[in-house]
């Protein structure tokens, strides 16, 4: 800034110099201030932005703000003290790339055949998110978002099925569905050991991966804070393989189970990488306009990586509780009350358009959507639930949940009716005592099936099996 000082005009009088001179070192502090203010803070955006976290195969009940006694999740509990925490919160399948597929598009993944968890093969232009459907930040773009990914794809490995060609203009991370942490040299299967890509590009791994992105993922919200953007975080933590700093591995030295405490250690780093993101978002003064969302992209795989789930029955792959409800959070200072929590049930699809109408942005009704806007029930402008019914189905496998009755299909020899208001761990079936509402539901999962395709691709899973078969058939 460039400060004159202009003479008296012809026939005033003139002012005492020591009022111009207290005057000119105000000027000058001004001046200073002024430029001492960070660019980001220049600007505040009138649309707010959306962040999206979902961490791997993270079990219901191993968050602080879930009750969790051994695995300390501070940035989390302050996330969840900062907004609402869903006590019925799910996911739309019991796997990993089938939730995201639906997130992505505000439709069950069955709608248009995902329902399995892409083989990785860059050849394969079958198993992957159908280019028919437009994605979440291809939506947001036109509204003048910025939008970005960080971390685990698992949307397909072809090219055309990279982020970058789905409507992400900043992208860092990995195609595949899981990926080593630290130990590089480890042998593992090929898409484990995938080159960690900034903008399609490969560039050098990280010390470890949880942290990193948690550091991207800061320098997103620096480098945007002047302008609305959409950033999907995507952690492959706490996936197996468990590769945890020595350092963290140390802080969870009470914990026996070797398994469960070097599950824990990578708990406790990606309760810090999402520390990181939320602290840059204080630091520019983003929070308050910050709609944030926080869940798991399924229940715990319980045998395999050391999570708990918690009252609930089952796991990763099942249709029980266990395997679909998630450790959920929805934050926005600016609009929705903090420190509560709500037993309604809500669904992973709902980020579509619950992101849509905090952007202004018209929900399309070119197809069948299942998403709906949580806003007005976050905000008390709606009260009752936000849907009749939530869906299931992973192959034979089917639930559907209305208001507290839950019937479950394909997992024993007969259809199975839950109350989980009185037994959330599905240990009574009352099917037989509730005829009625067994019935109801039957139909009910029955019409929505209906209007479901086959899966297009027989997936990882799919393969595995058959190739299982086929080594059994070759045994003497």
């Amino acid at each position: 800034m460039t400060l004159t000082m202009q003479r008296p005009p012809i026939g005033s009088q003139a002012l005492p110099i020591e009022f111009m001179n207290s005057h000119l070192r105000l000027l000058c502090v001004l001046a200073c201030l002024a430029t001492a203010v960070p660019v980001y803070a220049a600007v505040a955006p009138a649309k707010p932005n959306v962040l999206l976290i979902v961490s791997d195969d993270h079990g219901y009940a191993d968050t602080g703000f879930q009750g969790s006694q051994d695995i300390a999740t501070p940035h989390l509990d302050r996330l969840a003290a900062s907004g609402v925490r869903f006590t019925n919160g799910y996911v739309t399948h019991p796997f990993c790339s089938p939730t995201r597929a639906a997130l992505m598009t505000g439709r069950y993944q069955q709608r248009f055949g995902h329902e399995r968890n892409p083989f990785y093969n860059p050849a394969d232009h079958r198993e992957g998110l159908p280019m028919s459907e437009t994605l979440l930040p291809a939506r947001l773009q036109p509204a003048g978002y910025v939008t970005g990914w960080i971390g685990k794809w698992h949307l397909g490995a072809a090219p055309e099925f990279a982020p970058g060609r789905r409507g992400f203009a900043e992208t860092y991370g990995f195609i595949g569905g899981g990926h080593r942490f630290r130990e590089w040299t480890v042998n593992a299967a090929v898409e484990y050991q995938v080159p960690i890509e900034r903008n399609g590009q490969p560039v050098e791994r990280p010390e470890h991966l949880t942290p990193a992105f948690g550091e991207e993922a800061a320098a997103f919200v620096r480098r945007h804070a002047n302008a609305p953007w959409f950033l999907y975080l995507a952690f492959n933590a706490p996936h197996t393989p468990h590769e945890p700093t020595p350092e963290r591995l140390a802080r969870f030295a009470t914990i026996k189970d070797p398994v469960r405490q070097k599950y824990a250690a990578q708990v406790s780093l990606l309760d810090d990488a999402i520390g990181t993101t939320m602290a840059a978002l204080r630091e520019t003064g983003q929070e308050r306009r910050t709609l944030v969302f926080f869940f798991s992209d399924n229940g715990g795989p319980v045998s395999v990586n050391g999570s708990l789930n918690t009252p609930l029955r089952g796991a990763k792959g099942s249709v029980y509780e266990g395997g679909v409800r998630v450790p959920f959070v929805v934050a926005w200072p600016e609009r929705v009350a903090a420190a509560r929590t709500d037993d309604r049930p809500v669904s992973s699809v709902d980020v579509f358009a619950t992101a849509l109408a905090a952007a202004g942005v018209a929900m399309p009704t070119d197809r069948k959507y299942d998403s709906v806007n949580l806003i007005p029930y976050l905000t008390g402008e709606k009260s009752g639930a936000p849907h009749e019914r939530l869906f299931w189905r992973n192959a034979a496998l089917r639930a559907v949940r209305e208001g507290n009755w839950k019937l479950v299909r394909g997992a024993g020899p007969a259809d199975e009716l839950y109350d989980l208001a009185n037994d959330v761990a599905e240990t009574k079936n009352v099917a037989s005592a509730q005829p009625a509402v067994a019935g109801r539901l039957v139909a009910a999962l029955d019409a929505w099936s209906q209007e479901l395709v086959d899966p297009v691709f027989e997936g990882a899973g799919g393969r595995n099996a058959k190739a299982k078969k086929n080594a059994k058939k070759q045994q003497p």
